[in-house]
């Protein structure tokens, strides 16, 4: 009786498969992996003294200004910054792809889209540990022309903490966009080069398209971009690029609306680039499940 009852039990013991590794193991195996490489920590340590040097820079050679604002160089440092978190996340979405590691981490993590979540989580845990560094070094860089010019910088007035707060989630939500590209894309190439394009030559195109002096238009009918009202649809497509809308979280909440674009403020450029990271990153979810990994 005994052997009849536990056999069957044991049977389907046996045959039920073991459940994976629970998502906290792999983010922190991926944190692990992560960290444990120089290349991310180069990155980032040459992004935040390039974030600082160029607000520096720009820092000093507006100071001699008579309305010189020190916090209007704050966000200078970006530009350049954005490079850094683009080229992050890359390597982030590629790494398993370009090491082949992905074998083993599928063998042992079954659930891709585990991998996949784990890996997303412990880019934005290091992209926001960036994006605080480039943040305050950005400060750090405009303090120097701020004492020459005896001017206090009050980082709490105003929309100066909102600023601060959208430089950080910038760098954040760009590094996510760059893993999410290279999480599609499994090749660190083909990923670098569709990401910059999407983040760097889009907006540059669409802004080149929009500018009547570089389509044949007539210098002396154009409207200047005060008079302009009302959206066009270069405009509100170079506003939905993901840098374009990113940088509007650096912006204060009272900034004028660029002519053409629609009005879309730091609230309504942070959910536009979360929708671009959220739209690629359940692309490359649906990739890793439809398709065999190579």
């Amino acid at each position: 009786m005994s052997a009849a009852t536990t056999g069957p039990h044991h049977s389907r013991v046996a045959s039920t498969p073991a459940p994976g590794p629970t998502l906290g193991r792999v983010v922190a195996a991926e944190w692990t992996k992560l960290t444990s490489l120089r290349s991310p920590w180069w990155v980032a340590a040459v992004t935040v003294v390039v974030t600082g040097a160029t607000a520096y820079l720009a820092a000093q050679a507006s100071s001699s200004d008579p309305g010189y604002q020190p916090l209007g160089d704050l966000t200078v440092g970006l530009v350049l910054a954005q490079l850094g978190a683009l080229v992050l996340g890359v390597l982030m979405g590629t790494g398993e792809f370009r090491t082949g590691a992905f074998r083993t981490t599928f063998a042992v993590v079954p659930r891709r889209w585990t991998v996949l979540g784990a890996q997303t989580l412990v880019m934005a845990a290091f992209a926001l540990l960036m994006g605080v560094l480039a943040t305050a070094a950005s400060v750090l860089g405009i303090l120097p022309a701020a004492r020459s010019r005896g001017i206090a910088l009050d980082l709490t007035a105003g929309d100066t903490p909102g600023v601060l707060l959208g430089m950080v989630l910038l760098v954040v939500g760009l590094a996510l966009l760059g893993q999410a590209v290279g999480a599609l894309l499994r090749r660190t190439v083909p990923a670098l080069v569709t990401t910059l394009g999407l983040v760097v030559v889009l907006p540059l195109v669409l802004g080149l398209a929009s500018d009547p002096l570089l389509t044949g238009g007539d210098p002396a009918s154009l409207p200047l971009a005060e008079e302009v009202t009302g959206t066009t649809v270069l405009g509100t497509l170079e506003a939905l690029t993901p840098l374009a809308a990113g940088f509007l979280m650096t912006e204060p909440a009272s900034a004028t609306p660029v002519a053409g674009a629609p009005d879309l403020g730091p609230v309504g450029g942070g959910l536009v680039l979360a929708a671009w990271v959220v739209v690629l990153l359940v692309a490359a979810a649906a990739r890793l499940r439809a398709r065999d990994v190579r």
